[in-house]
């Protein structure tokens, strides 16, 4: 939250939060200093402002002049109309991450719209066709990293998994560093921002790797300990707009059911989640009902989104969103009470890439691509080699983006993440079963690969090789097909990847009941494979969100038309 709202006004809205169990479910509050803007008409402002954060003001951009924006309340079934004023003295925008609407309010300009220019008003109005709990933030430039985001949830008409108490829980990471400088410094040296590097120390206490090993991995130049391009040495890590030391808290009565809405908001870190002590019950992931799955722990990429209940008993808990390079953490607090606090758990040791990170993890022996068409559910859809034939990847390796083309990427989303391996009871997609049947069954007809490449020495990122600016066509999708995508990490580190207007259905085995998302985190040297029913006409959006990463270039656009215009 902006510093326009002091600590006596947050520990007011504490109390009132308090009451919730005398007052009906719907005037119950959704997270104490949080403001909710509801109804059929809605007004946000964009403007710079001034964020309060670890004893210091720093320049951000606010909505309604908080940070994050203020949570947009929706109901299933009406007709939303967001008016977006812009207030700053550069062009802007606001896009429903998540939402299924008409492609021209997804909000992306130059391809949605034009964008809403300075002074002017943009009026997003859609039915509201789903529920659920998402997000929205700016698609122009780097505004998103100053604090241009905010929480948005829909609320069924029929509750899937009842609760007394909901509170939303945005992570997300700020810098004192103007976000064009973070970009340039990493332009100049990709691990600028990695304080963690090998020491001697490291190899003497048996922490790190041994001298062969760093032989070898000094012969590829690659480094073990780059797992994330921006890290705590320039963030900090917020929840709803909280620093670690400002105890923002989530409270209760004890015997309550309480429904946590994680938001991962962040520009460019994945956090490792848990509540120690805790066990949280898994009931929602990017906004679609999931069978109930308890975890201990779970890894939040940027861009999902994760509901878990919860029935805390009569004490503090400590939320913990570890950095995924374990260089800083994200920290509040549930608790009964407020001004309460529970044990801050320290920082685990810093993970290590391994060569399954290199996209070695079946071996060195058969060093081919024949693995990149890997599906975990074979498939008997024809491959679309004219459109995005990827077994021409000595093509794509001598484009300048291309450090590396994973020899043997395999599948990993029966994995947790980086730094979660040998966790008990951490969280996989694998572990994911939808609630309701999927409402696209149909296998798919077409198949296609797309690699997910960069380099990071020059801090380039791509699509099969090329950046948005060198692409010459959009990716065609012909309205109403089913065609079923493999995702093939060919970097060092995992990509969010994002599809505008649409869910798929990650295929894991679980056949018509697959998880849906519409953001995806493939793990390095990792494939994914999705089902996707492109049944939104339009220009569509389709990124890692990472977002320097979208900025340097990982990013193109799907195009969905009928079929007599394909």
């Amino acid at each position: 939250m902006s510093a326009l709202l002091d600590r006596r006004s947050l520990l007011v809205a504490g109390g009132a939060a308090a009451l919730a169990p005398w007052l009906p479910a719907w005037a119950r509050p959704v997270s104490a200093g949080l403001p909710t803007v509801g109804g059929d008409d809605i007004r946000l402002t964009i403007a710079r402002q001034m964020l309060h954060l670890g004893g210091r003001m720093h320049h951000a951009i606010g909505i309604n002049g908080t940070v994050p924006g203020p949570l947009i309340r929706l109901k299933e079934g009406q007709t939303a109309r967001i008016h977006v004023t812009n207030e700053l003295d550069e062009p802007s925008s606001i896009h429903g991450h998540g939402l299924l609407l008409p492609f021209q309010m997804d909000g992306v300009p130059g391809l949605s719209f034009p964008g809403i220019a300075p002074g002017e008003t943009f009026t997003y109005e859609f039915p509201v066709r789903q529920t659920g709990t998402y997000w929205y933030h700016s698609h122009s430039g780097l505004q998103e990293q100053l604090g241009h985001y905010g929480p948005l949830v829909i609320d069924p008409v029929n509750e899937a998994e009842p609760h007394d108490r909901d509170h939303v829980v945005v992570l997300s990471d700020f810098s004192a560093l103007h976000p064009h400088m973070i970009f340039k410094k990493l332009k100049q040296m990709g691990g600028y921002f990695n304080r963690q590097k090998q020491t001697l120390a490291g190899l003497l206490a048996g922490k790190d790797q041994s001298i062969g090993e760093r032989t070898a991995w000094g012969a590829m130049r690659m480094d073990p300990t780059d797992i994330s391009d921006v890290t705590g040495s320039t963030y900090t890590y917020l929840i709803n707009g909280h620093g670690p030391d400002d105890n923002w808290t989530a409270l209760f009565a004890p015997g309550e059911r309480v429904r946590l809405r994680f938001v991962n908001a962040s520009a460019m870190t994945t956090f490792n989640l848990r509540i120690p002590g805790l066990k949280m019950t898994v009931v929602q992931a990017d906004g679609q009902d999931v069978r109930p799955l308890p975890v201990d722990e779970m890894q939040i990429a940027v861009a999902e989104t994760y509901d878990v209940i919860v029935t805390p008993e009569d004490r503090a808990y400590t939320i913990v969103g570890e950095s995924v390079d374990r260089s800083g953490m994200a920290r509040a607090t549930l608790a009964p009470r407020a001004g309460m606090t529970a044990p801050v758990p320290p920082l685990r040791a810093r993970p290590l890439a391994s060569m399954k990170d290199m996209g070695m993890g079946m071996g060195m022996g058969s060093m081919n691509h024949d693995a990149m068409t890997h599906e975990p559910d074979g498939g008997s859809a024809k491959m679309d080699h004219k459109m995005r034939d990827l077994s021409l990847a000595p093509t794509v390796a001598k484009t300048p983006t291309v450090q590396s083309i994973s020899p043997m990427p395999t599948d990993r989303t029966g994995e947790p993440g980086q730094g979660l391996e040998g966790v008990a009871g951490a969280l996989t997609y694998r572990d994911l079963i939808a609630l309701n049947r999927n409402p696209d069954t149909r296998a798919p007809t077409r198949r296609m690969q797309i690699h997910l490449t960069g380099n990071m020495e020059r801090y380039m990122w791509a699509f099969d090789g090329v950046k948005l600016n060198e692409v010459t066509a959009p990716i065609p999708f012909t309205q109403g097909e089913r065609v079923r995508v493999t995702l093939v990490n060919d970097t060092m580190m995992a990509h969010p990847i994002h599809l505008h207007g649409h869910f798929f259905e990650l295929v894991t085995d679980k056949g018509e009941y697959a998880p849906r998302k519409h953001t995806v985190n493939v793990q390095p040297g990792g494939t994914v494979t999705f089902d996707v029913t492109a049944d939104a006409y339009g220009d569509w959006a389709f990124h890692c969100h990472l977002l320097y990463h979208m900025h340097a270039g990982m990013m193109q656009v799907v195009t969905v038309r009928p079929e007599a215009a394909a």
